[in-house]
């Protein structure tokens, strides 16, 4: 069964249609690119799959659940999880609290075990040393590992990067990756 299924998702904007019957299957384990030049709806597509925005005609699932008509609170604690072209984080918050906020209303983690997922997180995004810094004044390059960290927190089944690596330099694209 797929994890992530669209049905004909269409979206305009007056008379601009942004897409246009769009339908895909993803399914567990697999990872799908949507590219294409700027303004060419890719993140109009992600932010109809989190709710973010309604769409106009069409079905989304969520493991065969039709959640079209869910909020976005309600698709990312059903296990979408995403990332901001430009980084949203709680800026006056530190790193590692931005991610317990993440693991706690996003991912419904509890307890003890938020901390220790969101240590395990920070260790795996390589943040771990900037955990208590403020996130606001993060450069560019960990701000986006933030993106990365707090989507992770809400422990999704489907993960969406919105140019994950946008703004970086080639330099930056490599860390990014190799971390």
């Amino acid at each position: 069964m797929p994890i992530l299924s669209l049905h004909s998702v269409s979206k305009s904007f007056g008379a601009l249609k942004v897409t246009d019957a769009v339908s895909f299957d993803l399914n567990p384990g697999e990872a799908l690119g949507i590219i294409g030049p700027n303004g060419a709806g890719k993140s109009t597509l992600f932010n109809l799959i989190t709710g973010n925005i309604r769409a106009d005609k069409g079905r989304i699932e969520l493991e065969g659940r039709d959640v079209t008509g869910e909020s976005p609170m309600q698709r990312c604690v059903s296990g979408v999880g995403r990332s901001f072209q430009i980084p949203q984080p709680f800026g006056g918050l530190t790193v590692y609290e931005n991610l317990l906020v993440a693991a706690r209303f996003g991912g419904g983690v509890a307890g003890a075990q938020a901390p220790a997922l969101c240590m395990d997180i920070l260790r795996r995004t390589g943040l771990a040393p900037v955990a208590e810094k403020v996130a606001g004044g993060l450069p560019l390059l960990q701000r986006k590992r933030l993106e990365l960290a707090r989507a992770m927190a809400t422990r999704p089944r489907v993960i969406l990067l919105d140019e994950i690596a946008g703004g970086l330099t080639d330099a930056e694209c490599v860390e990014l990756v190799a971390t």
